[in-house]
């Protein structure tokens, strides 16, 4: 789902975004003030209110405008224009920093926006491949292992998205995705799930199934898409 989809065309929310994105394109130093501005312009309510109310799984409204800035910025300042060339890197490297203070500066609502932003420029396919790691993946894959290791689950389904299921490293991966089942979160966060579930996370699920039913504890259903039909 798209931002544009989530704040109708004419409203003031809308016309915000526009207006932030135009500035940013024009000064990317920009970027910053809109980041901040962003949840009391276009609100905070839920992508997807009927199956996730809380946004944690689907991200929330201001989650898509923040993503749509990191969009915005990249464009400004020329990420995957230049190509291998000197300007190409430099421009990458300066979005790189960009992003790092970004997040390093922001709360965790701006932390969200900067992973969901990589996860849209992953869709979009401007990172590069998994195989050759271009600086702003370098970037995004230390933003992504500083959110995997917080207590917001919110935090945790945003490292999961596009971008974490195609550049996280395998046990890296696993790791995150059983964080989400501990923390209880759906794992319908986590991208590309099918595709990367491998023997290894099957057998970690299942050892963490029986820890939970060893103390007494109730076992999440999702454990059940991490386990099935897996010797």
């Amino acid at each position: 789902m798209t931002v544009s989809t989530c704040i109708p065309a004419g409203t003031p929310g809308a016309t915000w975004l526009n207006e932030a994105l135009a500035g940013v394109a024009r000064d990317p130093d920009s970027v910053t003030r809109a980041f901040a501005f962003a949840a009391r312009k276009v609100g905070r309510a839920p992508l997807r209110p009927d199956t996730d109310p809380g946004g944690v799984v689907h991200g929330t409204v201001d989650d898509a405008a923040r993503a749509a800035l990191v969009v915005g910025l990249a464009d400004a300042v020329g990420v995957g224009m230049g190509g291998a060339t000197a300007v190409g890197v430099d421009a990458d490297r300066d979005y790189a920093d960009r992003l790092v203070l970004l997040y390093r500066q922001g709360d965790g609502a701006e932390r969200r926006g900067v992973l969901r932003g990589l996860d849209a420029l992953t869709e979009r396919g401007d990172l590069g491949p998994a195989s050759d790691p271009a600086v702003p993946v370098t970037a995004g894959l230390d933003l992504a292992a500083d959110a995997l290791r917080t207590n917001d689950p919110s935090l945790v389904a945003a490292a999961v998205g596009p971008f974490g299921a195609r550049y996280l490293d395998q046990h890296t991966w696993r790791h995150a995705i059983l964080k989400l089942v501990f923390q209880g979160v759906s794992l319908r966060a986590a991208s590309g799930l099918d595709r990367r579930a491998d023997d290894e996370l099957a057998r970690m699920a299942r050892d963490f199934a029986a820890e939970r039913r060893a103390a007494g504890r109730s076992v999440p259903e999702d454990l059940d898409r991490l386990t099935n039909d897996r010797p």
